[in-house]
């Protein structure tokens, strides 16, 4: 077998039919777009993490979007989520362009990868706990193939949790599970983990997360990257 890396990992992702309930709801959602996505072909498979390989930063989200990265084929592309995520990476010279449309928009990442705990669309945003474990070793997996690797910043208290438990999988020891919370810090192994909420609609519409809150965070994972 040829020895593991990001691009055969990636393939490996797309390939995965581990968890029946979200095999059946991504691609029922593919079956029946909705009447703003007229004639568009849906990747409707999981979605391996995209960015830099030399990254000192990981960004972790909870899982794709049903009409967002299931519809485009990469993570937090296609939806107001992504929107508002990619513009801060932008602003905080992480990614080349604000937005991030499609596979073939032009976007490239410096000093960054995003992933994600689950990869696969889950009804109503919910992974069970099985989908979350069957996942799981796909992000353990990116953490060892990311040599530069040196923060990880959790999106979610959901995604938060996920990288607790793949880095303590990655190292093969239990770690500590401090309390997630906005600019939260945790030295995580070899890692250093910052908290951020999510950027989902629930909280940006509201103002719980704003624009300036989610640059805070990449300002310091950068500072913080550089500091080591």
């Amino acid at each position: 077998m040829a020895p593991d890396s990001i691009l055969s990992l990636a393939a490996e992702v797309a390939e995965c039919r581990l968890c029946p309930r979200l095999v059946g709801w991504r691609e029922k959602v593919a079956a029946n777009p909705p009447a703003r996505f007229p004639g568009q072909r849906y990747w409707a498979r999981p979605l391996p993490g995209f960015g830099d390989p030399n990254a000192r930063v990981l960004v972790v989200g909870l899982a794709p979007a049903a009409q967002g990265g299931n519809r485009t084929g990469r993570l937090f592309t296609g939806d107001r989520s992504g929107d508002f995520l990619f513009a801060s990476l932008h602003r905080t010279g992480f990614a080349n362009q604000p937005t991030s449309t499609s596979i073939d928009d032009g976007l490239r990442l410096t000093g960054t990868f995003i992933s994600a705990v689950v990869r696969c669309a889950p009804p109503d945003n919910k992974p069970r706990p099985d989908e979350r474990a069957s996942c799981l070793s796909y992000l353990v997996r990116e953490l060892s193939l990311l040599p530069r690797l040196r923060i990880v910043v959790a999106l979610g208290a959901y995604a938060w949790d996920g990288a607790i438990r793949a880095v303590g999988e990655s190292a093969d020891t239990t770690v500590p599970r401090p309390a997630f919370g906005h600019l939260a810090e945790a030295r995580m192994g070899p890692y250093m983990l910052l908290g951020s909420y999510h950027p989902s609609q629930q909280n940006t519409f509201t103002g719980r997360l704003t624009p300036p809150m989610l640059d805070a965070v990449m300002v310091r994972a950068r500072e913080l990257a550089h500091s080591r």
